[in-house]
C-alpha cells in the first residue's frame, strides 16, 4: 500500500496574515505551540477537527492549507 502524503502552507499562510506567531495559532486552533510547529514540518499529521480549527483560524477551507499528494 502506498504511504500517504500531505503537505501544508501553514508556515506561508502565517506570514500572509501579519506574521502570526505559532503561539497565536496553536491559540486559536486550541493546541500547543509544539503541535504547530510539528504539523508545519510534515512530523504531525493533525486529527480532522484540528486541521479544521486551523484552516478557520485563517478563513480557508480545510483543502487549501492541507494538500494531499
Amino acid at each position: 500500500m502506498a504511504k500517504i502524503e500531505f503537505t501544508n502552507i501553514i508556515r506561508r499562510l502565517r506570514f500572509e496574515n501579519n506574521e502570526m506567531s505559532q503561539q497565536e495559532l496553536a491559540e486559536k486552533a486550541g493546541c500547543t505551540r509544539q503541535t504547530i510547529i510539528a504539523i508545519e514540518q510534515g512530523k504531525y499529521n493533525p486529527s480532522l477537527a484540528l486541521a479544521y480549527k486551523i484552516a478557520r483560524a485563517f478563513g480557508k477551507k480545510i483543502e487549501e492549507v492541507f494538500l494531499y499528494n
